[in-house]
């Protein structure tokens, strides 16, 4: 297991949707901390209503006030915790399966290791490096970008830092899994991108939420990944966060990752 689990990663390592996902997460955060910088300087603002930008939301002054004592780790919430990194992780993860379907590679691979519980458990550990990837990357440029931007914040210790990306990273490998089953189930990519666009944009957790209020329900809500980001993994979460995040993590890729070994079984490769 552990050769095939090295193999899933040199085939990271150079596949090129992998290097695609980190560049699109690297622009998508330099555009955000770049129009953050932007909107709260106020030279900058008149400069992009000079070229026929709306901007809307308040004057200059306003957003300065909002990151006026704002520490590093809450600015790296604020930009991270909307869980988009929930959707490019999924999408990633979901193109880097399918390509085993779409190459053919999957025959050869099962034909020689016909155990393929081996194979469900090397994705998952490849998708939580995928995650790992994304995470660090994403919490990194967040950190850096505003220094270079002119976006002043307060100091923060490297622990919190530390302690925040790993609880950031939890829900992300989780829900990662979702685009393994998805592929494994229906051998094509469609879905597992759908549903991560559908899911890690949150609105699978609003629709619920609403459902919830609408027939007096407990927020089950609270419990989806993108629900758990943005709300449950705020910097330095309490012990009952920190349960939630556990319980939601390991409940989620244990669900996705029986639904992918279940559909391996079922199904001719």
């Amino acid at each position: 297991m552990f050769n095939l689990f090295r193999m899933d990663l040199r085939r990271l390592f150079k596949n090129r949707s992998f290097y695609i996902m980190l560049c699109v997460t690297a622009a998508l955060l330099l555009t955000m901390v770049a129009t953050i910088s932007a909107v709260t300087d106020p030279e900058k603002l008149d400069a992009l209503k000079n070229t026929g930008v709306v901007v809307t939301g308040g004057s200059s002054e306003d957003m300065q006030e909002e990151l006026r004592g704002m520490t590093r780790l809450d600015f790296v919430h604020e930009c991270l915790g909307s869980g988009f990194l929930l959707l490019l992780t999924g999408i990633g993860v979901t193109l880097f399966v399918y390509s085993d379907f779409s190459s053919g590679f999957i025959k050869n691979l099962c034909f020689a290791r016909p155990r393929r519980w081996e194979y469900v458990l090397s994705k998952v550990l490849v998708a939580g490096v995928y995650s790992v990837a994304l995470t660090l990357l994403g919490v990194l440029l967040t950190l850096v970008s505003p220094v270079f931007l002119g976006i002043r914040l307060e100091a923060c210790p490297i622990g919190g830092i530390l302690q925040y990306t790993f609880w950031m990273w939890l829900p992300n490998w989780a829900f990662g899994l979702l685009g393994l089953a998805l592929v494994t189930l229906t051998r094509s990519s469609t879905l597992g991108i759908a549903m991560a666009i559908v899911a890690g944009g949150g609105l699978t957790a609003n629709l619920l939420q609403m459902l919830c209020q609408r027939f007096d329900w407990p927020n089950l809500a609270r419990c989806l990944p993108s629900m758990v980001v943005s709300e449950q993994c705020v910097p330095l979460p309490n012990m009952g966060q920190i349960s939630m995040i556990l319980g939601c993590a390991i409940g989620w890729a244990a669900l996705y990752a029986a639904g992918s070994l279940l559909a391996m079984g079922k199904r001719d490769i």
